[in-house]
């Protein structure tokens, strides 16, 4: 299983010249002019892909779809920290500046939409069936999700952890009865300090690849099933496990109407490597997708994380919540926008309790994959 970590906020010195730091502060401080914010609002480093990082009081970091039982080790640790510092004053983020974080990403899509849904009839005949093939692990079309995973409140530091996964998924006809379809998790991770004194670190995770076995003319009910696969090639210990790791994986989904719903799932246990702990991880992903038309659709997708080799009191992460999203044009480009929010109703100690999910995923219906 893989988890996401951040990097510490470095301090960075002042030049004469406009920085990218300066620019973000000019271009989006005047958007929340007349707002009670809170008054350290600082923006930070800019990433290739664009992302703004805000840190309140409580010192936020940034992560994505990091490996859950990793954070939860690393916080474990932290906690010596707490214990000899008892006093120590610390800040969680408040309901109303939760529910503020969420509305601000939420509302993205409206603009997007509304610019980017400039549509020809036969484009929006497509629509609710490419919506439907973004929310299928085990569609027959070339897909390339960017999906940014913000984790909140992990640690003694109560930090914001940040994940960016570049997860593409390409299908291969192997004959006219079955397909091979192969999705990748990328991740580029930001992990900041968890806990006074304790290092940061920012880059490539370990990359995950599934290969799942598919029936290729199901309709109604969909199912695949093949080898999952985790790969050392983080560049920080932080950021991985350090181990070679396999496992089965299977997925199952129903297309009925508006809905589509499933679950997919794996295990994945250490073969060899150079990390000190075993890995023995579960993760359980229930999806359910409610689609209106136009592109429009209610989506959830908790990803459910059992670490085995924990006590049993911090082995489960159980996240509950969902999102909205749209199917959007980008001229003859398709590309699905999705935000979601989940708050972890069970998770290991000192581990994120709630999660921001933001995701644009670009569809190449036009590009057709042959073994042969």
């Amino acid at each position: 299983m893989k988890q996401r970590n951040i990097r510490a906020h470095s301090q960075h010195k002042t030049s004469p010249t406009r920085s990218p730091k300066t620019a973000a502060r000019e271009l989006f401080i005047p958007c929340f002019e007349g707002k009670h914010l809170p008054s350290n609002v600082r923006f930070s480093k800019v990433l290739p892909s664009v992302w703004l990082e805000l840190n309140f009081v409580p010192q936020l970091m940034f992560k994505g779809e990091a490996t859950r039982d990793r954070i939860r080790n690393r916080a474990l640790h932290s906690m010596n920290d707490m214990q000899t510092n008892p006093k120590k004053e610390t800040t969680r983020m408040t309901a109303k500046t939760k529910l503020t974080f969420f509305l601000l990403a939420l509302l993205t899509i409206v603009p997007v939409a509304s610019n980017a849904s400039a549509e020809d009839s036969q484009s929006q005949t497509n629509s609710a069936e490419l919506a439907k093939k973004t929310q299928n692990p085990v569609a027959d079309i070339i897909s390339i999700p960017f999906e940014n995973y913000f984790y909140f409140n992990a640690g003694p530091n109560h930090a914001t952890l940040y994940d960016l996964n570049v997860k593409p998924v390409i299908p291969f006809h192997l004959n006219e009865n079955w397909n091979l379809i192969t999705r990748t998790i990328i991740p580029i991770i930001n992990e900041p300090s968890l806990s006074p004194g304790s290092r940061s670190a920012f880059g490539l995770g370990d990359i995950n690849p599934t290969f799942f076995l598919s029936p290729a003319k199901s309709s109604g009910f969909i199912w695949g099933a093949g080898p999952t696969f985790t790969l050392p090639t983080a560049m920080d210990s932080l950021l991985g496990s350090g181990k070679f790791s396999m496992g089965p994986s299977a997925v199952a989904l129903v297309n009925r109407g508006p809905w589509l719903f499933g679950a997919l799932a794996y295990n994945q246990w250490s073969v060899t490597g150079w990390g000190k702990a075993n890995v023995n991880d579960m993760l359980i992903e229930p999806f359910a997708n409610y689609n209106f038309g136009k592109g429009w659709h209610l989506s959830t997708a908790p990803l459910i994380t059992a670490n085995w080799e924990a006590a049993g009191s911090q082995q489960w992460t159980v996240p509950v919540g969902g999102g909205i999203g749209k199917l959007v044009w980008f001229g003859k480009l398709p590309a699905d926008i999705l935000v979601q929010g989940y708050s972890n109703v069970k998770h290991p100690q000192n581990t994120p309790d709630w999660e921001l999910r933001f995701q644009i995923t670009f569809l190449l219906p036009g590009f057709k994959k042959s073994s042969k």
